[in-house]
């Protein structure tokens, strides 16, 4: 290398760089969607590992081709942390035009030699900046050369057929690439488990401070249930999109900008000074859970190896998903008695953050699968889910009769059916219809769907019943949920370690009919029960089988998946439990009043008539809730297969890791 040139004339001290540095933690996240993509010739990705850390990072940076390499401004000298990270490997990756490089042989170049490559209106950028540094690199023999930049054109044929070679050759390697491993297992486990936790508490602790915000914000009743009702509606309808930008974009680029929507949803949601501001808090909170969810499965799956730890993994994952519920219904009645409903969401915040900064240190890093985002197919499944979801929650406050709930539901039905065509057309599909093929694979997904619609059904009316009918205080009824928790983290650790030795089979049917089991001896209640012998045994039996068939879910789903398709396997669970939670509320709700209404209507009407026609509309929608999951029993006993086939793409989430 010769230093007879100009150096730059950006040179900035340590403080100046780590104000940089910080920023771009920041920054960097956002610029890399753009970067690096076919239709960006300006950005592209530098792949580098830390001299220090040993770490891999991805740098969003200005390159253009020249000759057989590549060259990159440098536009801080020899301080920038990727030149001294290239500098000393003497190698690194590129990203440029949607397609990958290995790159060797570093050399700084000056201005004359660096020119050719850049358009004028970047040299004169360059020139009045003072960079006059810039590093070259080549491109090994071997793999594509960028074209441009000084290049003799080839025919066009020859073009053409040499980008599909090189297509076919390349897509095994590149699906999610580069690669690093997690240093320490527990701590990527803990990171996922409270992502998940974070989310599915949102979804009940906020029920038990309704009342609250009511008084303070003013809500018209007619208002309230947009509380719940904005999160559900943006959580569901984004949960397959939100999965699939994790396999195209990066799992642990998602799941970071998916845990700081999260928190800047929540944080103005405790801020908020009105009704319309906390609806729209609420529904940001959502926008970022339908991202969190799904890419923190799909991690899991690429950083736990197919066996006993992934067992172990989707235990502790399954224990929080379903035990969640019940936790947020206990920590709101805490907060909401104790300190005010407005602790409610600040308490995500440092949460929030805590993960955002941890995730790039201990979770796996995947660069994203090169492709094209399925826009019809995301527009129609969005809107349809959330019209489905959005239908079904008016449901619980307007009869089915009611004429704008029907065309919800219709136009919903509609929009799906369109996306499923466009699926089946499609050449690039959100949602390829091959991934329902394994049966395993569809019977998890129907459990799925019958233990969610069962499962936010009980816990919606249980509410109800223990402070309307045995008048519970709000925090009475959340420790009332607490050994339900409990037992599913019983069930959840029985099935991760039984479930490799007795396959998928026996512990998602077995799962299923304790449900059933649980649900119809609480369907037994009545209105002078007592907790001890007549809600909490049904809960306990309740609670473990919601724990196997939770675990056995979550691994069947994941199990021999593409590695490109974690993320839609993971959001398809998800949108099961979601719907399912949608579709059992708004059942059992219906049966819960119609059943109330005509006791009502043929007795005297004071408060023990009152209790009893609750307690007779509440049993009915238990007795539904064990029908419910009795269907899911049928599906997983005609559905899944003794053992897991082996499946031939599970070595592609193996890959991932041991790279």
């Amino acid at each position: 290398m010769s230093n007879t040139y100009a150096t730059n004339t950006i040179n900035l001290g340590p403080r100046a760089r780590r104000v940089v540095r910080f920023a771009a933690r920041f920054v960097n996240p956002l610029v890399l969607f753009a970067a690096g993509r076919r239709w960006m010739p300006v950005v592209g990705i530098l792949h580098h590992r830390g001299r220090r850390t040993g770490r891999d990072y991805a740098t969003p940076i200005g390159m253009r081709p020249l000759g057989d390499g590549i060259v990159i401004p440098r536009t801080f000298s020899h301080n920038a942390a990727w030149y001294q990270n290239i500098k000393a490997a003497g190698e690194g990756r590129v990203t440029y035009l949607g397609r990958h490089y290995r790159v060797v042989e570093p050399e700084v170049v000056d201005y004359a030699t660096a020119r050719a490559a850049f358009p004028r209106y970047e040299r004169l950028q360059f020139r009045l900046i003072g960079i006059n540094e810039y590093l070259r690199l080549r491109a090994v023999p071997g793999l594509p050369a960028p074209r441009g930049g000084g290049e003799q054109s080839e025919p066009e044929g020859t073009h053409v057929n040499q980008m599909q070679k090189e297509k076919d050759q390349m897509a095994p390697n590149i699906a999610i690439a580069p690669k690093s491993t997690p240093r320490n297992l527990n701590l990527a486990l803990v990171v996922i488990a409270l992502a998940q936790l974070m989310v599915v508490l949102d979804v009940a602790i906020v029920n038990v401070a309704l009342p609250s915000i009511q008084r303070e914000l003013h809500f018209a009743a007619t208002d309230l249930e947009w509380v719940v009702n904005a999160y559900a509606i943006a959580f569901g309808g984004l949960l397959l999109l939100g999965g699939r930008t994790g396999d195209l974009f990066g799992r642990r680029r998602m799941f970071i900008i998916g845990a700081l929507m999260f928190t800047a949803g929540s944080l103005a949601g405790g801020l908020a000074t009105s009704s319309a501001f906390l609806i729209a808090a609420r529904a940001a909170q959502g926008v970022g859970a339908a991202v969190l969810a799904p890419t923190a499965l799909s991690l899991l799956a690429a950083t736990f190896p197919q066996g006993a730890e992934r067992n172990r993994a989707l235990g502790v994952y399954s224990a929080v998903s379903a035990g969640g519920g019940a936790v947020g219904l206990l920590l709101g009645g805490i907060i909401t008695n104790y300190l005010s409903w407005r602790w409610i969401m600040f308490v995500n915040v440092p949460i929030g953050l805590l993960l955002a900064f941890a995730a790039p240190r201990v979770l796996i890093r995947g660069e994203g699968k090169p492709g094209r985002l399925d826009l019809p197919g995301a527009v129609t499944v969005t809107a349809g889910v959330s019209l489905l979801v959005y239908g079904l929650a008016r449901v619980a406050t307007h009869d089915w009769s009611d004429s704008v709930t029907r065309a919800d539901l219709v136009i919903a039905i509609a929009l799906l059916a369109t996306f499923v065509a466009l699926e089946v057309r499609g050449r690039h599909p959100l949602m390829p219809l091959r991934i329902f093929a394994n049966r395993n694979r569809s019977g998890a997904y129907g459990l799925s769907l019958a233990i969610g619609a069962a499962l936010s059904g009980m816990l919606f009316l249980l509410t109800l019943f223990l402070q309307n009918v045995l008048n519970f205080t709000p925090l009475q009824a959340g420790f009332a949920f607490l050994p339900t928790a409990l037992g599913i983290v019983v069930g959840a650790g029985l099935t991760s370690r039984l479930i490799g030795r007795l396959g998928p089979r026996v512990p998602m049917t077995t799962g299923a009919l304790l449900a059933a089991i649980g649900m119809f001896w609480l369907s037994a209640v009545t209105a002078h029960a007592s907790y001890v012998p007549d809600i909490l045994g049904p809960l306990v039996v309740l609670a473990v089988g919601l724990g196997m068939a939770f675990v056995s879910t979550g691994i069947i789903a994941i199990s021999g998946i593409q590695s490109n398709e974690s993320g839609l396997a993971s959001a398809l669970l998800n949108v099961g439990r979601q719907l399912g939670g949608s579709l059992g509320i708004a059942i059992m709700g219906t049966i819960a009043t119609t059943v109330t209404r005509n006791q009502l209507a043929t007795t005297p009407f004071t408060h023990a008539a009152v209790n009893r026609a609750l307690t007779a509309g509440f049993s009915s929608a238990f007795a539904i809730a064990g029908l419910i999951a009795l269907a899911g029993f049928v599906i997983a006993l005609v559905a899944v297969r003794h053992r897991q086939a082996p499946a031939a793409a599970a070595p592609s989430i193996e890959a991932e890791i041991a790279a």
